[in-house]
């Protein structure tokens, strides 16, 4: 049963969105776990609106009993923690058994407020999708999701030996986008799938290009990053920031930092890997995979293995690397391409889902079409190893990170949230006067 409908215009901003994260909360460190880029844009896109007086709640679910019930992110946006599930941390897979439970929290959490407390629902991932579609009907306002990534779309670029998302999870996908008022979609690429494999309504798909800090992440003193890290000053650096797990492959820049030194024995002592992150999925399974794969090339002198940072450290590691590597087998987006190249780092990245829109082929970085190790190791040498090549990406590597902000991409979703809530409250009209139609008594003549 569809609730009473919230009067948000076209043209009228909404005063609070409820925002739905199950599996991760926005308090979390981005690079390890289940963390990671999602986690940034939740952060980043609640600060932004509520810069324009719109307050932001943020539902997940709780993981320690030392959580307090919610947490001040920032003026105006806040993290509820809904408990649902033991609190040790629970796998994704596990997840589906609590929706049940964390609905409920949800639900209870805005039974204590006046009617009409939110004005939409913003669900990321397909399991606070499933939590979204009730509160949308109980609450009687739109329901906007982003999908971040797609079971169908992972499924057919696995990485070798990874495991494929489960049939329930294409399942939930499905059912929605479906109900889903509004799709958000990263790229045109995204919005084409969602269209075409889960059979969306191009009306319903908005495509809204994530951002990157540019306060944060900006061209600074390389030298001095480098000497922050611990890194000789003339060393050859290629740099790898995120979830170590086969989709995002890291195994590709360390085979391919492999297969250079096998080419060049004498940059050996002049090349420098850095592994920034920590295990997360399947990785977790082998989380000494990665160190294990470094010592059997024979490049464990090579590798270094730093855990998950944020801030002025990360942009320190970008700023200190002659190249920043994204070789993922599947990416909606790539945020790291983006805030490696706002610190004017040029980025080699593999030519999949949104990063051929996060780096400008030829221009900021190079995307390369396979995971080939060999290839890798050409292109990568190809920007590392020669100084002209690299400054040209490198100048315009901050400039084409530009075009990307966070202060865009909140105001576009403020104004999909309200182009959302007049459809709505159009649709809802019409099934309402549908409904009142055929249970009105018929008029008897006299």
């Amino acid at each position: 049963m569809i609730g009473s409908v919230r009067a948000v215009g076209a043209n009228r901003r909404p005063r609070r969105v409820a925002v739905l994260s199950v599996h991760t909360s926005p308090l979390e460190q981005p690079g390890t776990g289940d963390a990671g880029g999602m986690n940034v844009y939740i952060v980043q896109t609640a600060v932004r609106m509520a810069r324009h007086d719109v307050a932001v709640e943020v539902f997940t679910r709780a993981t320690s009993s030392d959580l307090p019930p919610s947490v001040e992110l920032a003026p105006g946006v806040t993290v509820r923690h809904v408990v649902a599930g033991p609190f040790e941390r629970l796998s994704k897979n596990d997840l589906p058994s609590q929706l049940c439970a964390f609905t409920a929290g949800v639900l209870r959490a805005e039974a204590f407020s006046a009617p009409g407390h939110y004005d939409v629902v913003h669900s990321h991932y397909w399991l606070s999708g499933q939590v979204g579609w009730l509160a949308r009907d109980r609450w009687g306002v739109p329901l906007v999701h982003t999908a971040h990534t797609l079971a169908k779309v992972k499924n057919a670029a696995l990485a070798e030996g990874d495991t494929p998302e489960p049939r329930a999870r294409v399942i939930g996908e499905e059912q929605v986008v479906s109900e889903a008022d509004r799709l958000v979609a990263n790229t045109e690429v995204e919005a084409t799938q969602l269209v075409d494999l889960y059979g969306a309504a191009p009306e319903r798909v908005a495509t809204i290009p994530p951002g990157v800090d540019l306060e944060r992440f900006t061209p600074g003193d390389r030298l001095a990053a480098r000497a922050a890290l611990g890194v000789p000053r003339d060393a050859v650096v290629l740099a790898f920031v995120g979830r170590i797990q086969p989709l995002k492959a890291p195994d590709v820049l360390v085979r391919a930092a492999a297969e250079m030194v096998a080419r060049d024995p004498g940059l050996r002592d002049r090349l420098v890997v850095l592994v920034v992150g920590g295990p997360s999925g399947t990785g977790t399974e082998q989380p000494e995979a990665l160190r294990t794969l470094a010592a059997e090339l024979g490049v464990t002198d090579v590798v270094r293995f730093l855990p998950p940072r944020s801030g002025a450290e990360l942009a320190r590691v970008y700023r200190a690397a002659d190249v920043v590597a994204v070789p993922s087998h599947n990416e909606s987006f790539g945020l790291v391409a983006l805030e490696a190249q706002a610190c004017g780092t040029p980025v080699v990245a593999a030519a999949v889902g949104g990063l051929p829109v996060a780096v400008a082929d030829g221009v900021s970085g190079v995307l390369v079409p396979s995971h080939d190790p060999v290839e890798w190791a050409r292109e990568l040498a190809d920007v590392a190893l020669r100084p002209g090549r690299r400054d040209a990406l490198a100048a315009h590597a901050a400039a084409h990170a530009a075009r990307f902000s966070w202060d865009r991409t909140a105001e576009a979703l403020l104004e999909t949230y309200a182009e959302a809530a007049r459809v709505f409250r159009r649709e809802t009209g019409t099934r309402m006067r549908a409904v009142d139609a055929a249970t009105r008594p018929e008029e008897v003549a006299v």
